[in-house]
């Protein structure tokens, strides 16, 4: 018996894995935003993404980086289309004086429509939110209500990864490795675009983004 139900187990996991795509920026062009991504952002200011090299990266050579000012810097990949999968990836708070933040998006229809979970080294939390018409909104935690995501050390200058699992209305969020904690909500239950996150003058650096639909 054991035997027989082994088999369908294996199967299973090589076709979830199979549906999985990694970005680790390499062998693309220092200084230019990766081709098929949308670079820009939520708001006003001006937005700089690009990659570079980086020694320190996880995937070497290249890391995909955010040094410009804007009220939300948004890179997404336009040519994923998720309803229900997941989205990672590993990121580096490298500067700001006003936020040191990175993070995912996920079903996002454009750059002002979107979920969006984020750690900021400056604050020392990680939340998880919606923007809707360009207005962002924090969401409640399943089990809390009220509050702002939940408190946890993002070291500046360390690499770190954000993953957020989702399907239907509930989303999982985990940070190195550890899961944090869920959000319910149903603000956006179509498939859309992937991508990654940060706020005002954070200087962020990314690596090995990964995204697979279930």
């Amino acid at each position: 018996m054991k035997t027989l139900l082994f088999a369908p187990l294996v199967s299973t996991a090589i076709a979830a894995a199979s549906l999985a795509d990694i970005v680790n920026f390499d062998n693309i062009k220092i200084g230019a935003v990766p081709p098929g991504w949308k670079a820009t952002q939520t708001g006003s200011g001006s937005a700089k993404w690009s990659v570079e090299k980086d020694d320190s990266a996880p995937s070497k050579p290249n890391v995909l980086k955010q040094s410009g000012q804007a009220t939300f810097p948004v890179c997404f990949k336009n040519d994923t289309n998720i309803k229900d999968g997941f989205v990672e990836v590993k990121f580096k708070p490298v500067a700001g004086k006003e936020d040191q933040a990175g993070g995912v998006i996920w079903r996002a229809k454009d750059s002002n429509n979107y979920y969006i979970a984020r750690a900021n080294a400056l604050e020392g939390n990680v939340v998880l939110y919606k923007t809707v018409n360009g207005k962002r909104s924090p969401l409640d935690i399943v089990g809390r209500k009220g509050g702002y995501g939940v408190k946890e050390p993002v070291a500046s200058g360390q690499w770190h990864t954000l993953r957020v699992e989702f399907a239907g209305n509930h989303f999982k969020l985990s940070f190195d490795g550890k899961h944090l904690f869920d959000v319910e909500d149903t603000t956006f239950t179509e498939a859309g675009k992937v991508g990654v996150w940060t706020k005002a003058d954070s200087v962020t650096l990314f690596d090995d983004f990964t995204y697979g639909s279930k």
